[in-house]
């Protein structure tokens, strides 16, 4: 392995980076993400769900849409870098949504690849509605303008790289007997796990992948209701329980939704929602990282509320 660098030092290197340093890294990526198959140190590879014992930490990070500030916040507030060094039992959990909106997309996407390329085995890469597929990508989707912003025309040949790299993102991580996390919401018609699994390969003629990415908790209601995104549904705490019920699980832990003190509750606490980035154009007041011992027995967020990190 390469020598480590320190956070500054990471940091420092996504913000200079040059085209080709990060066109070599995100084909790197790639290749990394695409041969993940089985049994990876406590990770267990099946399609694009992750299966992970029970046991160790977490750091469980929300959406950052471009914001490096906090991302870098998060990484040394929670010693992340240090852990990982040392070959502690502790993985790094992105729940999607890296880019746009922001002002440092490119660097964003620069450094979790990075951390993904020193610890393959300690760092999990979720797919947002951000990292959609094509007939599904989110509006405004500004980070083509950044790439081609800092590095002229080959900014178009990096965006087609990060798009193949959207390809190999997982969709949700399952904690077996704890939790499941997801970027958006429950696929509502989900029968079995293998629903979440291969969700990238059944879309679009199935809309777990949708669901997946785009939907949202709804406390109002009961089953479905088209979401006002266009995309995706709100779904009611009855669809919660019967996937919970599937999947053998007590919590969602998700993103995708601003909330304005970092972190917000549905469905009775069963359902956790981070946001992690701060800044225009949400303007929320707090920010929020979970840091969480997969062991834990709570049976919902209110039990967790000291594992929620917010600033």
């Amino acid at each position: 392995m390469e020598k480590m660098e320190s956070l500054r030092g990471l940091i420092k290197k996504a913000l200079q980076a040059s085209y080709a340093e990060f066109v070599s890294l995100a084909s790197d990526c790639i290749n990394l993400l695409a041969s993940e198959k089985g049994r990876i140190g406590k990770l267990n590879v099946q399609g694009r769900l992750i299966e992970i014992d029970p046991s160790g930490e977490a750091i469980i990070i929300g959406d950052l849409h471009g914001d490096l500030e906090s991302l870098g916040y998060i990484l040394k507030d929670s010693r992340y870098i240090e852990k990982a060094k040392t070959n502690s039992d502790t993985l790094l959990i992105f729940l999607g949504d890296y880019g746009d909106r922001g002002s440092n997309s490119a660097e964003t996407y620069y450094l979790i690849m990075k951390l993904k390329h020193l610890f393959p085995q300690r760092v999990v890469l979720l797919r947002g509605n951000h990292e959609g597929p094509r007939d599904l990508l989110a509006h405004p989707h500004d980070l083509p303008n950044k790439l081609r912003a800092k590095y002229g025309d080959d900014g178009k040949i990096l965006y087609s790289k990060i798009r193949e790299l959207y390809e190999h993102l997982y969709t949700a991580v399952l904690v077996r007997d704890f939790c499941v996390m997801i970027h958006g919401g429950i696929p509502s018609q989900a029968s079995t796990s293998d629903h979440l699994r291969y969700a990238h390969k059944m879309h679009p003629k199935e809309r777990h992948l949708e669901e997946a990415l785009w939907s949202d908790p709804s406390d109002s209601i009961k089953g479905t209701y088209p979401s006002p995104r266009g995309a995706g549904k709100l779904f009611g705490e009855n669809v919660t329980q019967r996937f919970f019920k599937l999947m053998n699980v007590r919590m969602l832990i998700r993103g995708h939704e601003p909330t304005h003190e970092g972190f917000k509750t549905n469905h009775h606490g069963r359902i956790l929602t981070l946001f992690s980035r701060k800044g225009p154009p949400y303007f929320n007041a707090s920010a929020a990282y979970l840091q969480l011992d997969l062991s834990s027995k709570s049976n919902n967020a209110y039990e967790m509320v000291s594992c929620v990190k917010k600033f």
